[in-house]
């Protein structure tokens, strides 16, 4: 086992505005000298907050940690909207705004939670044909984005001083706030944008707990940068931990499916559980594991994912 698991992990940002997530990831890689850095969950360049950021081997963790749900603090802009449905786009349709209250933006935008259908903006980087929509958007080419369901936990309308609606949301990751800021707004009676977005929480992190994002630059100290990465196992604090012993983590990591006894143990029952579980040795993360029962005994686990 690699000493090099001490330099795997994720970090906190907290993005500024006017930067995008690329440009995050290279602060990181020339502030740590570090190779392989990238993230997960894309901010755009006018939104804020926080952005996970992954290091060596938690480049790994991307499906699991994007999967987790988001809470942001939006802004919405009613009586114009644009064609990338935020702030940065061209104006392509202006509407009266109604007189409105907090309690009737409440009342009106309601169903707007639960499993509802979303299509994604056109300036979004949803594959089309190859090709990211944005880019096609941007050459004038029409684009056909199909809905897709998406799941709104709540939504807490701060304040109304219009034109600006302020309102909280928790939804599901692949949620595209901008899309929900324009159908609100549809429901509103006008037009809208979305003028701010902050990301509060993803999963279990917060922004709280994040590094500004202008403390990357290269008279910082990449040691005290480095102390607040968090390790692939702790970054994956929600997901059923299985304790294995040596000999097992061994064989996994040499590309043998281990048995349902090897993992589970008579100490670590998983009758009944479907969904993701990591193998850890001492406080190390060894693999993550999809567990499946709807298979045969001996194909329970599946898609091992090794860290070595």
């Amino acid at each position: 086992m690699s000493d090099k698991m001490l330099n795997d992990g994720v970090i906190l940002i907290d993005k500024n505005e006017g930067e995008s997530s690329f440009d995050v990831v290279r602060k990181v890689k020339r502030l740590l000298k570090e190779k392989k850095v990238g993230h997960a969950g894309t901010l755009d360049p006018f939104a804020t907050g926080l952005l996970i950021i992954l290091l060596g081997q938690g480049s790994k963790l991307s499906q699991y940690l994007m999967s987790g749900k988001k809470r942001y603090l939006a802004t919405m802009t009613l009586g114009i909207e644009t064609d990338t449905l935020d702030k940065t786009g061209k104006v392509v349709k202006t509407a009266p705004v109604p007189e409105l209250d907090k309690d009737g933006v409440k009342d009106l935008v309601k169903d707007f939670t639960g499993d509802i259908e979303q299509t994604p903006p056109a300036y979004s980087a949803v594959n089309l044909n190859g090709q990211r929509a944005y880019k096609l958007a941007r050459q004038g080419i029409a684009v056909d984005l199909k809905k897709r369901v998406v799941t709104i936990d709540s939504i807490d309308i701060v304040s109304v001083d219009l034109p600006h609606v302020v309102f909280e949301v928790v939804c599901s990751g692949g949620t595209y706030v901008r899309s929900l800021a324009a159908d609100m707004g549809g429901r509103l009676g006008t037009a809208a944008h979305l003028s701010s977005l902050r990301r509060l929480a993803s999963g279990r992190f917060e922004v709280r707990d994040a590094l500004d994002s202008r403390k990357l630059t290269a008279g910082e100290d990449a040691d005290a940068v480095r102390s607040r990465m968090i390790s692939l196992s702790d970054a994956l604090p929600d997901m059923r931990e299985v304790k294995a012993d040596l000999e097992t983590v061994k064989r996994i990591c040499n590309g043998i499916r281990p048995s349902w006894s090897e993992i589970a143990g008579p100490d670590q029952s998983l009758d009944g559980y479907k969904g993701h579980i990591k193998v850890t040795h001492g406080s190390s993360l060894k693999a993550v594991i999809e567990v499946d029962r709807t298979f045969s005994d001996n194909e329970w686990l599946r898609n091992i994912r090794v860290f070595i």
